[in-house]
């Protein structure tokens, strides 16, 4: 699909106000009608080499909306990342049934929990692959929505190569998952988002999977399913269709069946923030804890990043790594100082945390590189929730579009600036939309990286 500057900003420009388009399937089911007045517990899922806190703003929104802290769950799958042969064994990788046996178990606890007989279950991208294998194969009785947010359904492409891939369409998982006249199964309420050309993982060509002129065997509408309600978000990327406002009122339509009495997160007074620290041994990132990681947080000023005055909180993390709570206020810029075994000492710069979270994770940077080696400081501006998109969004580092940010179908969720060790000390500005981020440089000659972390 060849996208024109102009068709990208058309599609922009229309993001915060779209209608969604409609494409039902064919004996599509329709959601159950709504017993009483309170939505059923939600368990949201987390995508291939992600974590549970991609979630925190949708868990916000929520909140916003009056659904109890405690009536919601994010699972944090142990090792989130995907075999490459899904019967082979890999370090630090999970199945397929690794990942429906962690969700089963999810699922199970959040029923105790609240007492209820049956849960939604929200998926980004391979997440919805849990959540299609669990129900299909006994869970259905505990689940009544199922929501699948940019997951490929249909494969990330479909081919004779990799067959034990779970992300091939023509392998036996996923021909199992759509076997059948439709393609889900009855008696849970299914609801399919997805985004309008602009996912990287729905494309024809094979160029954003490292195969550029190879057909994939899959097209833009390969997240839809046969029987379900099938959503079209407009230009919003892979990420996005899950993380997203836009994404966020059909989520909670489908479950709660109203709209929501608002989009915006309603601050709290008071904040309260803890989370994991986690690591990537042997390179692949895990949600393992890592234990004896130092973790300091400064409140910074927003305009200069500089310190205002001692750390706010500081702690060790013990066999289960965990950190906080740390007490701060709504419209704190905050900086996460992150000194974690064997890693480069991470300073993590964020905007002010809205609402109370347990799930601010932590995980350090990647080990300095060849590309750093003439490098005085290196700074990344980073967006976990989202791709940025060019020319569809406003993305600028230090006062300027990064270079290594591609044009086009969003790819990219990182942005890297390495410049002289004269420059170290002075400020960067990390601008995504309204979203500004001020981060300060410090000596790569330490083993220290700056991280400019998004939370939109």
């Amino acid at each position: 699909m060849k996208l024109s500057r102009r068709t990208i900003l058309q599609g922009a420009g229309t993001l915060p106000f779209a209608i969604a388009s409609l494409r039902t399937g064919a004996l599509a089911q329709s959601a159950p009608a709504a017993q009483s007045a309170e939505p059923p517990p939600i368990l949201f899922v987390h995508g291939n080499g992600d974590y549970d806190a991609l979630w925190m703003t949708t868990l916000w929104r929520m909140e916003s909306n009056g659904i109890a802290r405690d009536r919601m769950m994010a699972i944090n799958f142990t090792d989130p990342n995907a075999r490459s042969d899904d019967k082979v064994e890999q370090a630090n990788r999970s199945s397929t049934e690794d990942q429906r046996r962690e969700l089963a178990g999810a699922i199970a606890g959040l029923k105790r929990r609240t007492g209820a007989s049956r849960v939604a279950l929200v998926g980004s991208s391979r997440g919805g692959y849990a959540i299609r294998n669990v129900i299909k194969n006994g869970g259905a009785g505990d689940v009544s929505h199922a929501v699948l947010c940019g997951t490929p359904n249909h494969g990330v492409f479909a081919t004779d190569d990799q067959p034990n891939s779970e992300f091939n369409g023509r392998g036996a998982f996923l021909r199992g998952l759509n076997e059948g006249e439709i393609e889900v199964t009855p008696g849970t309420a299914f609801l399919t988002l997805r985004s309008d050309g602009m996912d990287k993982y729905a494309q024809a060509d094979g160029r954003f999977i490292g195969k550029p002129g190879t057909s994939t065997g899959v097209t833009v509408e390969g997240p839809e399913l046969k029987g379900a309600t099938n959503l079209v978000l407009g230009a919003l990327d892979h990420r996005e269709v899950a993380f997203h406002p836009r994404a966020f009122r059909e989520i909670y339509k489908f479950i709660a069946g109203r709209e929501p009495a608002r989009i915006a997160i309603v601050p709290e007074q008071s904040v309260r923030l803890s989370g994991l620290v986690s690591g990537t041994p042997g390179g692949v990132s895990t949600n393992r804890p890592v234990a004896g990681a130092t973790v300091d947080i400064f409140r910074v000023d927003p305009e200069t990043g500089e310190r205002m005055g001692n750390a706010l909180h500081s702690a060790k993390t013990g066999a289960d790594g965990r950190w906080g709570p740390a007490q701060v206020e709504p419209s704190w810029s905050l900086e996460f100082v992150l000194a974690s075994p064997d890693a480069p000492t991470t300073h993590i710069y964020r905007s002010p945390f809205a609402r109370s979270s347990e799930i601010v994770h932590l995980r350090a940077a990647r080990p300095l590189g060849a590309a750093d080696k003439d490098a005085g400081a290196v700074v990344i501006m980073s967006r976990p929730r989202g791709y940025f998109g060019l020319p569809r969004d406003v993305v600028l580092l230090d006062g300027k579009e990064p270079k290594d940010v591609k044009p086009g179908v969003p790819t990219d969720s990182a942005a890297t600036l390495r410049l002289p060790a004269s420059e170290v000390g002075r400020n960067i500005v990390a601008q995504f939309g309204e979203e500004r981020i001020v981060a300060r440089l410090w000596p790569a000659s330490e083993n220290r990286i700056a991280i400019a972390e998004l939370t939109y």
